[in-house]
């Protein structure tokens, strides 16, 4: 194999490894009915949050190399936005994402007792549009790089 197949097969994989896991991410809390439930759901959500992290990176990574070794890709439409909206989506979480999700955190640290509030569900809805948007992106993304249409 080629080092850009190998690039090619590494991206692969850490699209597997950085986007499958972020795609369950909001489910993992959103099923939870009392208040433990939902501290667990959300340490689960930091653990796999770690795979986002490594596999966004190592796809980021792998993207741009694939573009230096071949740069007619950032002539490539495709190629381009996948790109511009990766880094959209990757801003987004030290941003907006966290923005969203501090106040949650902070509901959740001060919390007692076994029921969830209204204001926790108000708050982490406002957080699960933002992690819809952002799954919508990566689904965009992933159309993108399968079909290349321009």
């Amino acid at each position: 194999m080629s080092l850009y197949e190998w690039l090619v097969l590494t991206h692969i994989v850490s699209a597997i490894i950085g986007m499958g896991p972020g795609f369950v991410l909001t489910r993992v809390t959103k099923s939870a009915t009392t208040l433990p439930e939902l501290r667990h759901g959300y340490t689960i959500k930091r653990q796999l949050h770690y795979f986002v992290m490594a596999g966004g990176t190592l796809l980021l990574i792998t993207g741009l190399w694939m573009g230096a070794i071949n740069p007619p890709l950032f002539q490539q439409g495709w190629y381009v936005i996948s790109l511009s909206l990766y880094l959209i989506a990757l801003a987004m979480g030290p941003t907006v994402l966290k923005w969203y999700s501090k106040p949650v955190k902070q509901l959740l640290e001060q919390a007692t007792g076994e029921q969830i509030t209204e204001e926790y569900h108000r708050l982490a809805n406002k957080l699960y549009r933002v992690e819809y948007f952002e799954n919508t992106l990566f689904i965009v993304i992933i159309i993108l790089m399968i079909t290349k249409p321009f």
